[in-house]
């Protein structure tokens, strides 16, 4: 068994995949610099439809497939590809889904307005990365949330997953950054999407 700490990062973007804010190279920088101080490190972050698969040699891991995440009582494919990080031995998880992130803009449509399901693309993203770490079958430390999409992690960790034995030991760190969102968005779709059991 490993005596290595380690250390999870969930993130909205990451370097050089997606490059939206600053944070992006953040957490690029805080995985290598991790990674090269004896951390055991994974990454996970969606899959957006933006994101090019063939420049950066993404690849699917047959051994993960076959998770379905459970999401206003449908049963949604999660289908998991990896990419190793330039410049450093570490891997990226990709969480794609056809129907919610093979799209061309990321979180509103050209005309600048925000996706109806906004909403169950996050309920989906954050169980899809915490059903992946049960399949890694590895148990973090320390799990790194970044981005508004990460921000159901800490409710789910402590309700629907809190007696998960990969995940109820881990400790949460989430950065504090201030949050754009739409309030009439949060309040009229997650009180019914929020916590459907798995």
């Amino acid at each position: 068994m490993s005596t290595k700490k380690r250390i999870l990062f969930i993130a909205n973007e990451m370097s050089p995949y997606l490059e939206l804010t600053e944070f992006s190279e953040i957490v690029n920088k805080l995985a290598i610099k991790a990674n090269d101080n004896g951390f055991e490190v994974r990454c996970i972050m969606p899959r957006f439809g933006v994101i090019n698969e063939r420049r950066h040699r993404l690849h699917e891991v047959v051994r993960l497939s076959g998770i379905n995440v459970t999401v206003d009582n449908d049963d949604m494919p999660l289908q998991i590809k990896v990419a190793s990080l330039p410049s450093a031995r570490l891997q990226v998880y990709f969480l794609e889904n056809e129907e919610l992130f093979k799209r061309k803009t990321l979180f509103h449509d050209d005309e600048e307005k925000w996706f109806a399901d906004n909403d169950l693309r996050t309920v989906f993203y954050c169980k899809g990365a915490l059903e992946t770490v049960k399949k890694f079958g590895w148990s973090p430390d320390v799990i790194h949330c970044s981005g508004w999409m990460t921000g159901l992690i800490p409710a789910y960790l402590k309700t629907i997953y809190k007696k998960n034995l990969f995940l109820r030991t881990a400790k949460l760190f989430i950065p504090s950054v201030k949050i754009h969102l739409r309030k009439s968005w949060v309040k009229a779709s997650y009180p019914k999407r929020l916590f459907t059991p798995l």
